[in-house]
């Protein structure tokens, strides 16, 4: 049967490497996970208690934009965490950050157009771009600039939009509130949409993550509840658009989606106020990035900007190889550690890196660790 070019998008190569990881494991071999950003931990208990208590409601249907009581809720947050006064009707509640990005392209952009990634970056902005018959552009980004793209860049490439992530993945480097505005000011000064993935908030060590909405309104800021509380299976994330967007993007997401899953949405919401459990994720957070700068560097790792958020460490290996979808093999069959190699966030320098994540519990992260190094003297012997 005949089939669309816009369905010849690359694979989510990390999502391999789960497979074969998998695969190990169903043979009996204990497989320290270090290729996935998922959390360790699930859904705050307390949200999923209050959540069986509502199974007795058919949860139904909800509007195409999502629970009032979740987008109210949500623009509160931005209150507390960022000083920001969010109109809850800007809250569009997505099927996790992926349907955000859908619908961000398809609200923004007409056939064709351009739009640019710093890469390294998370690979699906690329595919998804492709699927709706849109152009990614890579603007490399370098290590003295924290793999961060410049404001220079939306002229270059003569851009109809840019997506930036801070805190970024697969690197963990975060841009400060100047470079945010410079950013969106080049946006603005073009003409160009920005769209700032801010799915890792929460997620910060030294520092808090800046929101784009602390330094423009003509934005689309795309989040979820993944990552910071725990949900990735859930399905349900949030995005805030401008005023004179949210009816374009509430056709689009009762045409696409109907709406997010509802049992998904109310434990969102029940989730948001369990802060004290999800500090707790943090501080295993903290102490396992500083776990992994230690053992890395210690194994021969060397060559990583440290991250100030998330839970990724994004290595050059040059050192060792010139193909890291190899090497990542070869550290999962010798050393039962899977590991994500760095083409799946840069196609053209992705075969020097390796991404290594520190999302699971401590123990994994220790264990994955010595293995690690052992890996690496018995390479070098």
């Amino acid at each position: 049967m005949r089939h669309s070019t816009r369905g010849m998008v690359d694979p989510f190569i990390v999502m391999d490497v789960m497979e074969a990881a998998r695969q190990a494991e169903a043979a009996g071999r204990h497989i320290i996970h270090m290729e996935v950003g998922q959390p360790g931990t699930g859904a705050p208990a307390e949200a999923r208690a209050r959540l069986a208590a509502d199974l007795d409601d058919p949860l139904g249907y909800t509007v195409g934009l999502g629970l009032p009581e979740l987008r109210a809720r949500i623009a509160q947050h931005y209150r507390d965490w960022y000083d920001v006064d969010l109109d809850p009707n800007r809250v569009v509640i997505t099927s996790g950050a992926s349907g955000a990005f859908l619908l961000a392209f398809s609200a923004l952009f007409d056939n064709a157009e351009k739009v640019g990634l710093g890469t390294p970056c998370y690979p699906s902005y690329r595919q998804i771009l492709k699927a709706v018959g849109l152009t990614p552009v890579d603007i490399e980004t370098t290590l003295a600039d924290r793999f961060q793209p410049q404001p220079s860049a939306v002229v270059d490439h003569d851009l109809a939009g840019l997506i930036v992530a801070s805190p970024a993945n697969p690197t963990g480097t975060m841009l400060d509130k100047g470079e945010l505005a410079a950013l969106a000011k080049a946006c603005t000064d073009k003409g160009a949409a920005l769209i700032s993935d801010e799915i890792y908030h929460g997620l910060g060590y030294d520092r808090r993550a800046v929101s784009a909405l602390e330094v423009t309104n003509d934005v689309y800021v795309i989040n979820s509840f993944s990552k910071y509380f725990s949900m990735t299976g859930w399905r349900v994330g949030w995005m805030i658009v401008p005023e004179g967007h949210v009816r374009i993007v509430e056709r689009l997401a009762q045409n696409m989606f109907i709406c997010a899953p509802h049992a998904a949405q109310r434990l969102a919401l029940y989730s948001m106020d369990c802060g004290a459990e999800l500090t707790q994720n943090i501080d295993v957070y903290t102490a396992n990035r500083q776990l992994m700068i230690d053992g890395l560097t210690a194994a021969g790792f060397t060559k990583f900007a440290p991250p100030d958020g998330a839970f990724y460490v994004y290595v050059n290996v040059s050192d060792y190889t010139d193909d890291a979808l190899a090497f990542a093999g070869e550290i999962l069959d010798q050393a039962g550690v899977a590991v994500t190699p760095g083409l799946d966030f840069d196609p053209k320098r992705g075969h020097h890196w390796l991404r290594f994540s520190y999302a699971r519990g401590t123990a994994d992260i220790t264990e994955g660790l010595a293995r690690l190094s052992a890996f690496m003297k018995g390479r070098a012997a």
